[in-house]
């Protein structure tokens, strides 16, 4: 290491007294220096080190420390928490600058959990560490229990881990005895939930993978808002800070880096780094401005309103289709094109590169759940459908039919309580 722990102390005063100057309204801050095979641990289960256990985040960890020891990709320079106060992971083999500038990256992030509408409705920062914490001790729970068991906990776990977003919107309280539901339903989880064919240790798994979604949703809704933002802030906070001239260079270089536009790939810090500072320009730096945007926004109607076709032009941005075993660009950010990139752009960002089933019906006699797949001309991966039938059929007991369009043809799969599959024409 090339610095102290004074060093990181004295920058950190300098970065939030900076922050305060701005505007930049934060929870309490906290950071905490880890090796990389902690930030390798934190990665794989989502910046939570007290998430209970499952398969799927071991198999995350080692295609990421395998990814790493290959050179295929590199590390997070932080790992930031949407807790109060606010958890910030530093890695200590970081050099100096870096550990500044991923300071002042926080901060933006900070100050993004705390005021966008999306992580005040749908989170609550203050009860986030103890939430996951008592949620991993429920399932340690069932696992423990000898009615219970290991693979028991683990099968329901694999299902709601299948439809973990399938959650549009939310119920405030819990379904009442007989009530009436209205449809379509669009939180197949939820619905699951209340009406599967479930023992109560079920249901509360079910409801605990829930919950955990609907804390990581407004992350996966504002992926490009918020790291924009808080990539404005870091570029805007270190340029005020007096950065010696080796230190200066170093920073312009990790900050480009950071931004580094990809062919054929959308990098979301550089695409949101832009648009908030055509903003800052076109307000004359009025943070006002900026802060009402982003308390409003997610990133579709970000998207939507502020992307321009100077921005799109200046970015190369394009889209392009499959066309049998090629691709092939199909828009160009030109005068005519822009747009519809644009719009293709906001109806592919956050939930909108997910597929949205809706609960169409229950037949009461049969138990038999309808689902209907709304394909906005997006469809389903055929294998993956099928599969993931069989984990709602898991959790709902009976018949499940699902209807969607394959090839342009409307057709329905069926899956039996034997968990056999079936597709047929509509």
């Amino acid at each position: 290491m090339d610095y102290t722990m004074k060093d990181l102390e004295r920058y950190n005063e300098q970065i939030e007294s900076i922050a305060g100057e701005i505007g930049l309204d934060y929870y309490p801050q906290e950071f905490e220096i880890i090796s990389f095979e902690d930030m390798l641990c934190y990665e794989a289960y989502v910046g939570m080190p007290s998430h209970y256990s499952h398969w799927s985040y071991g198999k995350s960890y080692d295609r990421l420390k395998t990814a790493y020891r290959y050179n295929l990709t590199g590390l997070p320079y932080e790992m930031v928490i949407n807790s109060n106060p606010c958890i910030a992971y530093l890695m200590k083999d970081n050099s100096l600058v870096l550990q500044v500038l991923t300071i002042a990256h926080v901060y933006g992030h900070n100050d993004f959990f705390k005021n966008n509408r999306l992580f005040t409705t749908h989170t609550n920062a203050r009860l986030t560490v103890e939430k996951f914490k008592t949620h991993a001790d429920r399932i340690r729970h069932y696992i423990k229990d000898p009615n219970i068991g290991y693979e028991a906990v683990e099968q329901i776990l694999d299902a709601a881990h299948s439809i973990r977003y399938q959650c549009h919107s939310f119920r405030s309280k819990p379904f009442e005895p007989r009530e009436e539901v209205i449809y379509p339903y669009d939180n197949l989880l939820e619905y699951l939930g209340a009406f599967g064919d479930l023992e109560e240790w079920q249901r509360d798994v079910i409801n605990i993978v829930m919950e955990e979604g609907r804390y990581f949703l407004p992350q996966i809704e504002t992926k490009i808002m918020n790291e924009g933002w808080a990539t404005f802030w870091h570029y805007t906070i270190l340029n005020r800070l007096n950065l010696n001239q080796g230190m200066s260079l170093e920073f312009y270089k990790v900050h480009n880096s950071v931004i580094c536009q990809v062919p054929g790939q959308l990098n979301p810090y550089y695409l949101g780094f832009k648009i908030w500072q055509d903003l800052y320009h076109q307000y004359d730096g009025d943070f006002k401005k900026l802060a009402e945007i982003r308390m409003l926004e997610r990133d579709a109607s970000f998207i939507r309103k502020y992307l321009t076709y100077d921005l799109a032009a200046k970015s190369h941005l394009c889209e392009f289709q499959e066309e049998e075993r090629y691709y092939v660009v199909s828009e160009v950010a030109n005068d005519i094109g822009w747009k519809q990139i644009r719009n293709t752009l906001a109806n592919n960002v956050g939930m909108g590169g997910m597929p949205v089933v809706q609960v169409k019906e229950m037949i009461h006699q049969e138990h038999t759940l309808v689902l209907e797949h709304i394909s906005d001309d997006k469809e389903l991966n055929l294998a993956y459908a099928t599969e993931t039938l069989k984990y709602i059929q898991t959790l709902w007991g009976g018949k499940t039919i699902l209807y969607t369009t394959l090839s342009n043809i409307p057709r329905k799969i069926i899956c039996t309580t034997s968990k056999k599959v079936s597709i047929e024409n509509i």
